[in-house]
């Protein structure tokens, strides 16, 4: 397993901020990393925090936790499979304690029991675990979910609430559980319509609030009986925090914006700033923190919701891939577009495009016009001039366009039909029991759809069939297409692509024989994308193990297509997309800032040139800001 390994340019992360953790005197603030490091900040004076240590896994880091008996002692988890348990002085290195490192699936949440030897794991397996912290002892399994278990939250007297994608909301005694020594306890659970995210325990263990991709925060007690409802947000609650004294909460929503609730829920206040990845808060000592798609996190007075520190870089992450033109489009993390012209294999031109302060999941284009999807809801048309949709009430990670209208997929598992000149929202459709992840055009009509709900399908937006299901969730989708029909591939977090060939029924519908299934990767196939013809294809797919693979498929010999597969290139992250380009090769973005381009010819799949998008980036012309 390789490091990440992105360069640092100037104090704070290189990649958006996962998750923040204060120590319990508020004095430090442990921030998790996409770049796969944890910074400890001091932040006595939260107007100037200040860098006093950085610790490294070998993949992205989504969280960490102090210890409350030991304020000196930080677990931090990773998708690299480990927690990592570190000594972090208030003055001199940290040092590595333990590494807890038997989990099957990437870690997502952490947090100590109050005796400060235990610690609870919960994974995107869906299992809590619990563990002997400083010898590492495997100590028992203490509860588990039917889809990735998102957060656990340990109370003031020992209860650990997790919370999942399942809806599900767990309750259990660690101190009773079986292997615990203690005895047998039960587990009280309470069961929602929509994915939790996110949960805390009040300080005094009272009351547990649960962030519901409803928009909505639940407040019950420890026997799971509802105590209040708390309209938060048109789009999810993905993170909540208790004030020191319980008189107060604040929650972070995917609309990019955080919101302050006294305890009767009533709104106190809200701060809207796109920079804002809510996919974590913490509150200290009159202090809120809050993850950032930038280098630093934002800081807050918890009475005025005032900032008081913020980020002052912006990272440049890739996330979607477009053309223009001639021009490749590159929207990413800082909400900038980046239209690259190329010329024999040299960037000749790159302009910025600033459409918005928040990260840009998902573009296309009509001609010369550019859509984009945003995290915070929003779809964003570009012209020569910037035009907004009103919040269509959850992020944006694919679009399409299709019949003339504009298709959106979105978190929820909706398509949302949108008048491309206008914005106008003129339809909702319950497309996908996920998140559509990506969606990709037919000639001649319809679209591909791939979604969190493991399903590949095919058709317009009312009329659709399903061509086939991974083990996992799907993270794209790709199509190449020809005069003999269609060849799809799929790429998924069961770390398989799937490739098969579909053709138009003459109702309209669509036929697939079986998919022939592509191994290689080690870990979640983020991206995919196909080459050549139809006859014999070469699939192209991007893994979060940072390696680009390639296979060539052969119709009549599975067995030999999945033989056939290498890599390509290694990148520095994971890959994050692609996009076939109309020249017939395909341009692939990595998170590391790496830009490839890929063409295939009778000796293979080969790299012709790379950029990276700090260089272009440096490169382009701030005076050609868009309005």
């Amino acid at each position: 397993m390789r490091t990440i390994s992105i360069p640092k340019s100037g104090t704070g992360h290189s990649a958006p901020i996962t998750h923040v953790a204060f120590s319990p005197d508020g004095s430090r603030l442990a921030t998790s990393s996409y770049d796969g490091t944890v910074i400890v900040w001091n932040t006595a004076d939260p107007a100037h925090p200040t860098e006093t240590a950085t610790l490294r896994h070998r993949r992205l880091v989504n969280s960490s936790a102090w210890n409350p008996a030991d304020p000196t002692l930080l677990a931090t988890a990773s998708a690299d499979k480990t927690v990592g348990i570190w000594r972090v002085p208030q003055d001199g290195p940290a040092t590595l304690v333990n590494v807890l490192a038997r989990h099957t699936d990437d870690i997502n949440s952490v947090a100590w029991l109050p005796d400060g030897e235990r610690l609870i794991c919960v994974s995107e397996d869906g299992r809590a675990t619990l563990w002997s912290v400083l010898d590492g002892t495997f100590l028992t399994e203490v509860g588990s979910h039917e889809a990735h278990c998102m957060m656990v939250s340990v109370s003031a007297e020992g209860l650990a609430a997790t919370v999942g994608e399942d809806g599900l909301v767990a309750v259990s005694d660690p101190a009773a559980a079986p292997g615990s020594g203690s005895g047998s306890g039960a587990t009280r659970k309470r069961h929602y319509d929509s994915s939790i995210e996110g949960c805390a325990w009040s300080r005094a263990g009272d009351l547990l609030a649960v962030a519901r991709d409803d928009g909505r925060v639940d407040l019950l007690t420890r026997e799971l009986e509802h105590v209040l409802t708390v309209e938060v947000s048109s789009s999810a609650a993905r993170a909540v925090d208790w004030a020191e004294d319980d008189s107060a909460f604040v929650v972070g929503a995917y609309d990019g914006s955080l919101h302050w609730f006294d305890r009767s829920g009533e709104r106190r206040h809200t701060v809207a700033d796109l920079r804002v990845w809510p996919r974590s808060v913490a509150a200290a000592q009159g202090l809120v923190a809050a993850g950032s798609f930038r280098n630093a996190p934002h800081l807050y007075d918890m009475a005025t919701a005032a900032e008081l520190s913020g980020p002052d870089r912006a990272t440049h992450g890739p996330n979607a891939l477009a053309a223009r033109g001639d021009e490749l489009l590159i929207g990413g993390d800082s909400g900038t577009v980046f239209a690259v012209r190329i010329e024999n294999g040299v960037q000749s031109r790159a302009t910025p495009i600033e459409l918005t302060d928040g990260p840009i999941l998902s573009l296309t284009t009509d001609g010369d016009t550019i859509y984009a999807g945003t995290y915070s809801g929003h779809v964003i048309r570009y012209d020569g001039t910037r035009t907004s949709s009103e919040c269509l009430g959850a992020p944006i990670p694919s679009l399409t366009l299709d019949g003339g209208r504009l298709i959106a997929g979105t978190y929820n598992g909706e398509f949302l039909v949108v008048d491309p000149a206008t914005l106008r929202l003129e339809e909702r459709i319950e497309a996908h029991g996920g998140s559509v992840k990506s969606l990709a055009p037919i000639p001649g009509g319809g679209f591909l759809s791939a979604a969190t709900d493991r399903t590949i399908e095919a058709g317009t937006a009312h009329g659709r069939t399903r061509l086939w299901e991974h083990g996992n969730l799907v993270n794209a989708v790709s199509g190449l297409h020809g005069p003999d029909g269609s060849v799809v591939a799929s790429a998924s977090r069961d770390h398989t692509v799937k490739v098969g060939r579909v053709t138009r029924t003459e109702d309209g519908g669509w036929s697939t024989g079986a998919p022939q299934t592509l191994l290689g990767s080690d870990e979640s196939v983020k991206c995919v994308s196909l080459l050549g013809d139809t006859a014999a294809p070469t699939v192209l797919a991007g893994s979060y193990d940072f390696n680009l693979y390639c296979w060539q498929v052969d119709w009549a010999d599975s067995a030999g297509t999945l033989a056939s597969g290498r890599v390509l290139a290694g990148f520095a992250q994971g890959l994050s997309c692609m996009f076939q380009l109309a020249d017939g090769r395909v341009a692939v973005a990595g998170w590391d800032g790496r830009i490839v381009f890929v063409a295939v010819d009778e000796y293979g799949a080969h790299i012709q040139h790379t950029l990276h998008i700090d260089d272009i980036a440096q490169s382009a012309d701030r005076k050609q800001v868009a309005a």
